[in-house]
């Protein structure tokens, strides 16, 4: 099986140099096809080895980004999955299977479910606590990485689909994107994600 290098989007914007590495392609090329009907009442519980996080989302301008993630939760996907890229300052980025395995380090941030769904780009903002898809260079390439914004990146805005925002949680983000790291921009402590649930809005307190 081939292996997909990372493509990195690089810019320099005041001096500062930030890189979001993206999601590859997949040789199957079909979108994957899903309901419309997206409940606005859900959230998704991010428990990791650092705390949880709530995030509520967008089906208002991204209901089929926001669909398939809760599809992939809803399946276990994420479960045992980690933040393998983490830019303080930037954003921390995660959702890729062959995380799972330790021993599958070097091709972290390759991985996928095996299908792409189409961009919805729009008008919400990569702001802190954003969360957004990532891809390749391939606009229509993402498949369940995903990453949380920790600064205000606004350069990604209309290039990356923003689907969400964090409701509850912004310390673990600040512990997460913090935690020091090595080349590749990896984490030195492993940070987990135990899972992903999907759960009403209402129970969460």
């Amino acid at each position: 099986m081939k292996t997909i290098n990372l493509v990195c989007a690089i810019v320099l914007a005041a001096g500062v140099v930030t890189a979001l590495a993206d999601e590859p392609k997949t040789n199957n090329s079909t979108n994957a096809t899903m309901s419309t009907t997206a409940n606005t009442n859900e959230v998704a519980i991010i428990n990791t080895t650092e705390g949880t996080m709530v995030i509520e989302f967008w089906p208002d301008v991204a209901p089929k980004t926001v669909e398939n993630f809760k599809t992939l939760a809803n399946k276990g996907f994420y479960d045992g999955t980690c933040f393998h890229r983490v830019i303080k300052g930037f954003m921390i980025q995660g959702g890729d299977p062959l995380t799972k395995d330790p021993a599958k380090e070097d091709m972290w941030g390759t991985g996928g479910p095996g299908y792409t769904i189409k961009a919805e780009f729009n008008d919400r903002s990569h702001v802190r606590g954003v969360i957004s898809m990532a891809r390749s260079s391939d606009p229509n390439s993402a498949g369940s990485q995903f990453f949380i914004c920790h600064g205000n990146p606004t350069f990604l805005d209309h290039q990356y689909t923003t689907f969400g925002k964090l409701i509850k949680g912004d310390d673990v983000l600040e512990k997460i994107a913090t935690t020091p790291t090595h080349p590749q921009d990896r984490p030195d402590k492993r940070m987990g994600i135990i899972s992903i649930k999907i759960v009403p809005r209402d129970s969460v307190k």
